[in-house]
């Protein structure tokens, strides 16, 4: 039988019921739904200026959350650098991430942005060390690697595809997965910065340096007009701000009260075939027989990386 502080955090978690299978696959499908609603919102105005949009949203969202949970704001010495390093790497992992969507289609976008779990299995098994990689997780990343070339293989051939709205290009998916890989970086950054700042804390102050530094990005480089801005725009914002970086993070917070990360990870194998399915029914994109196969292909990379460990006895 396991025996330690292993075994005295499991005595303390819930078996995944209906009720959290179901809060789960809300969130995975909120998340899910985000690559188009960003795409919804850079029709209209600049991919930098979205996201200091989405985050003035978000970081109102965690203050009030904050109070209620009646968590300090105030930072310590200790905490200053810590959230200040989160802070950057959302700044660039949300700019890359909505640059590249303006590039791309939404399902290659969706399929992409989730290759960062196999980037934490990686970063986490060759830098830091702290969890290693088994049989099954290598077949986990080979299978999502395949993916990954078939997205690059179809969007060479896509600019052909002049019937589809938004038309996935080699130089969109190579950002997008930049904005994965820096994604990994920043969750694994983030687990080493929860042993320092509480959740609530870190999240409203990561918010608020990325929105500070959207903000003057946006300000320098980009030409910002509310002209035409559509009512479709306003909406995908709302998502971004209200249910993704706010909903999500709530629905996940309880979750996690009760059920470990891996319980929760594993549901997330939905994502991409939520991104996926949301993208040819609101942006036409084109489901092709290759798309299909990646798609499949990641999400069932995802499952095997996600899937607990055997119980050792």
């Amino acid at each position: 039988m396991s025996s330690g502080p292993e075994a005295t955090a499991n005595q303390h978690l819930q078996p995944v019921g209906i009720r959290t299978a179901l809060l789960a696959l809300l969130t995975i499908t909120l998340w899910g739904g985000n690559p188009v609603a960003v795409s919804f919102s850079v029709d209209t105005l600049p991919p930098i200026a979205v996201a200091a949009i989405r985050f003035a949203m978000a970081t109102v969202f965690m203050f009030f959350w904050c109070r209620v949970e009646g968590s300090s704001l105030r930072l310590r010495t200790e905490e200053r650098m810590p959230v200040l390093w989160a802070g950057l790497g959302l700044f660039v992992q949300i700019a890359t991430f909505n640059i590249g969507v303006t590039l791309s289609s939404t399902s290659h976008a969706s399929m992409m942005i989730n290759t960062f779990v196999f980037w934490v299995v990686l970063i986490e098994h060759f830098v830091t060390k702290h969890d290693r990689l088994t049989a099954r997780k290598l077949a986990g990343l080979t299978l999502a690697f395949g993916g990954v070339l078939l997205l690059l293989l179809r969007s060479e051939t896509a600019a052909a595809a002049t019937e589809q709205r938004d038309v996935p290009t080699l130089l969109g998916d190579a950002i997008l997965l930049l904005s994965a890989i820096v994604l990994a970086v920043k969750v694994v950054y983030t687990k080493h910065a929860l042993k320092v700042v509480e959740p609530g804390k870190l999240i409203f102050w990561h918010d608020l340096i990325g929105f500070v530094l959207f903000v003057a990005c946006s300000s320098l480089f980009e030409k910002v007009e509310f002209a035409g801005f559509t009512s479709a725009a306003v909406l995908a914002l709302i998502y971004q701000g209200v249910f993704v970086a706010g909903i999500c993070f709530a629905v996940q917070a309880l979750l996690l009260r009760n059920h470990s990360a891996s319980q929760i990870a594993v549901f997330s194998f939905a994502t991409p075939i939520v991104g996926v399915g949301s993208g040819a029914l609101l942006r036409g994109d084109e489901l092709t027989p290759l798309l299909f196969v990646a798609a499949a292909c990641v999400a069932f990379g995802i499952l095997l990386v996600n899937l607990p460990a055997q119980a050792r006895t």
